[in-house]
């Protein structure tokens, strides 16, 4: 999903909203790809490591367990910098949110399970020939149907 240094500067951007912790970033940017992308955590917490030795990020006194980072005024003005490449990023995470949205064929899935379990009961129960040939016809039907929606 991301090139050299370009997490860097989407974890910054979100670390400039609010102070997070690495499980919170992670899900972020799973959030904003709705699903589609998460880092995992051998990619994040080394960036944000990095991020604190380049002086961009730093750690707020608190007694939580978790580390949480918060920008630093260097950090600010590196994304002041790069506030295109961070748009385009973001915008990246969109497209990819869009894209799963408009091919995630979850309901379909859903659906074929659901057809599946049916035949099954209804075929195994000894149907006679005159069911097979009607639910034959009808899975012909819903075929038809289907190849219809392409045109």
């Amino acid at each position: 999903m991301f090139e050299g240094g370009e997490l860097r500067l989407v974890l910054l951007h979100l670390i400039a909203q609010e102070p997070r912790h690495g499980y919170d970033l992670i899900r972020a940017i799973e959030g904003l790809s709705r699903g589609e992308y998460a880092p995992s955590p051998g990619v994040v917490y080394p960036t944000l490591t990095l991020l604190q030795d380049m002086g961009l990020v730093g750690e707020p006194d608190t007694n939580n367990q978790r580390k949480l980072f918060s920008i630093t005024e260097q950090g600010r003005a590196l994304l002041s910098e790069n506030a295109k490449v961070v748009e385009a990023l973001l915008q990246r995470l969109g497209a990819a949110a869009e894209i799963r949205e408009r091919t995630d064929a979850a309901p379909v899935r859903r659906a074929m399970h659901n057809l599946k379990s049916v035949l099954f009961d209804t075929l195994s129960a000894g149907a006679d020939k005159k069911i097979v040939l009607e639910v034959a016809a009808l899975i012909d039907e819903a075929a038809q149907k289907i190849e219809r929606l392409r045109s």
